[in-house]
């Protein structure tokens, strides 16, 4: 009788807690490329991501947001000058 009480105190506890997850629904990710495409949507986000930075500063959007504006702006990194090999 015992287990059966704390096996069904078990299940409501766990299904409780299932029912109060409190995750916002998540809009979908985008690729840094992505955002390098579509500008009004960088700005976009980038401006959340600036309003509210204790939220949002460390989500996968803001994160390749923030990496798209720099790449535009500075050049990517992947892109750079590479030297040209010495000829005798």
């Amino acid at each position: 009788m015992k287990k059966n009480v704390l096996i069904f105190a078990t299940l409501g506890t766990l299904s409780f807690l299932v029912g109060c997850n409190d995750e916002k629904i998540s809009e979908p990710t985008q690729t840094v490329d992505w955002y390098k495409s579509h500008h009004a949507e960088l700005k976009d986000v980038l401006a959340k991501c600036k309003n509210n930075p204790g939220e949002l500063a460390a989500t996968p959007n803001c994160v390749n947001a923030k990496l798209a504006d720099k790449q535009l702006s500075m050049g990517d990194s992947n892109k750079a000058i590479k030297p040209k090999p010495l000829t005798f």
